[in-house]
């Protein structure tokens, strides 16, 4: 089975769709290629975000935020993080929705719990391209 290309995107790639690119690439790295992305321009993934995701073992301390310019231009599956993102028109199979809230600003708790709801959805992501349904 050929790697499905999947891309998290939210409009600064600084939170969510980092924590989604960490999971994917550590748990699905068998059956996806992964990538995330922002609408905007931002300095960086956000430390709370990094930190939590170190907690669970994923190091994101080289991450960084992109573009959706600095993406593959052509994606089997677009995962939007609930941002109320308008994505430009970008090529794809499957696209859907995670309608998370955003927990910049928050406390530990609020990014622990982020992070836990995204693990998740992606090992779902995950189960549904082993069997095929995308």
């Amino acid at each position: 089975m050929s790697k499905k290309v999947v891309a998290f995107v939210c409009i600064h790639n600084s939170c969510r769709s980092q924590m989604a690119e960490g999971w994917a690439k550590h748990l699905g790295s068998d059956v996806l290629e992964v990538y995330s992305a922002g609408t905007e321009e931002y300095p960086g993934p956000k430390p709370m975000a990094i930190e939590v995701m170190e907690d669970s073992g994923i190091d994101m301390s080289a991450h960084t935020s992109k573009l959706l310019s600095d993406i593959p231009k052509e994606l089997d599956i677009l995962i939007t993080m609930g941002c109320g993102v308008e994505c430009p028109f970008v090529p794809t199979k499957h696209s859907e929705d995670w309608g998370l809230e955003d927990p910049s600003g928050g406390p530990k708790t609020d990014f622990e719990e982020t992070r836990d709801i995204i693990k998740g959805k992606v090992l779902e992501l995950i189960n549904k391209v082993k069997r095929g349904e995308l």
